[in-house]
């Protein structure tokens, strides 16, 4: 019974969204929008989720069982998908708290700004030579943006678009700026994938740089819900703690050696989640018991990419090899795979807000948005791709 409930339930929730995303007003392009549910009911060959533990689709997945199962993750309702001007190439993506949606248009030295309503895009240019990577929203409410290009962090004011440039302190060139994150205490970290990491003090103005442990690789970078910041070292294929008093970063070395974490995340507890690129895995550290675990992502070829922990702790990653967006179940340790519209999406990076998970498409241009169901609550903390 439980298993026709979600059906009807789905169906519905489909056919209401796919009534308000007829097109877009004004000549604009209008977004593409792929409802697996209602592609499954009318026999279409698309692949749909797939819960990769056991070989079969989400549903055939789902067994009635007593009341001590787990929570069933929340039903995809519709992926959709948002052109972005040509050549854009979009590389992190942040959505913001009016509703808007922010990008990184990389190739463009410019940060997009998306109106999710109409499909209509703005770009912002940063300035000569800027090369913008990552792209956050800040507890001020205004996108912070990692220029390795300018070789410095950039807000813009949501407002006035105002470009406030904090160039990086004279021997900290080329840093490879790559993403930011801020702490319990307003103050912005940020990697650099040249062998350094830093900080801001937006009151103050002021960039301090520090020398990476091992060298090159940081990369990701995110905050736990008591604002303690972690970063990834590709390179380095480790995660580090950092001391927000001193500066001083503590590498902490996954199982599995040289497997190249690439970007991490926090849930509501304070786990790390990691993005294992060259391992092919998700790992999870728990600082509170020291203790590491991973999990292999479907399929023959997986490689992670972004990785994200939704409100309600479930873990989002993309997959390069699959084309696809994952969704991982920490209490069934199960996976489900959801492939992307476009082939060659390239999805570098997610965030995401109540009920939605946004990733850029580098690949094709564009932005896309899983939608789902059941959405309550507020879980992962902190800011940072």
């Amino acid at each position: 019974m439980r298993q026709v409930l979600l059906n009807l339930g789905e169906a519905l929730l489909s056919t209401l969204l796919l009534a308000g995303c007829a097109g877009v007003p004004g000549g604009e392009s209008p977004a593409e929008v792929v409802d697996l549910y209602a592609q499954r009911q009318v026999g279409s060959t698309s692949t749909p989720a797939v819960d990769a533990s056991i070989g079969a689709t989400a549903s055939e997945a789902e067994q009635p069982g007593a009341s001590s199962e787990p929570a069933l993750p929340p039903a995809v309702t519709h992926i959709q998908e948002y052109p972005v001007p040509a050549g854009s190439h979009p590389h992190d993506v942040a959505p913001a708290p009016d509703g808007t949606v922010w990008y990184t248009a990389q190739h463009s030295g410019a940060l997009g700004r998306l109106d999710p309503t109409s499909g209509a895009t703005r770009e912002i240019p940063l300035g000569s030579g800027s090369a913008p990577h990552g792209v956050i929203v800040g507890p001020d409410g205004a996108p912070w943006v990692t220029d390795s290009g300018l070789n410095a962090i950039v807000r813009v004011d949501p407002l006035t678009e105002a470009v406030t440039v904090f160039r990086l302190p004279y021997g900290a060139s080329r840093a490879n700026l790559n993403t930011a994150a801020f702490d319990g205490a307003g103050v912005l970290w940020f990697t650099g994938q040249n062998g350094v990491y830093g900080r801001l003090e937006p009151a103050l103005g002021t960039v301090e740089v520090f020398d990476a442990p091992g060298g090159r690789g940081p990369y990701g970078i995110a905050a736990t819900p008591d604002g303690t910041v972690f970063y990834a070292s590709l390179a380095g294929s480790h995660i580090a703690r950092i001391d927000s008093v001193t500066g001083a970063a503590t590498v902490i070395e996954p199982p599995t050696p040289n497997q190249g974490a690439r970007r991490v995340w926090s849930d509501s507890l304070g786990r790390i989640w990691v993005s294992e690129w060259d391992a092919s895995q998700l790992g999870r550290y728990d600082p509170a018991a020291g203790a590491w675990e991973e999990w292999r992502l479907p399929g023959s070829n997986p490689q992670a990419y972004a990785v994200y922990v939704d409100e309600l702790d479930f873990v989002w990653l993309s997959d390069f090899g699959a084309n696809a967006l994952v969704r991982f179940d920490p209490g069934t340790e199960r996976f489900e795979v959801f492939p992307l519209p476009s082939p060659g999406a390239a999805v570098r990076q997610i965030l995401g807000r109540p009920g939605e998970i946004w990733g850029a498409e580098s690949g094709v241009d564009r932005l896309v948005v899983v939608r789902f169901a059941g959405s309550a609550g507020s879980g992962a903390g902190g800011y940072g791709p």
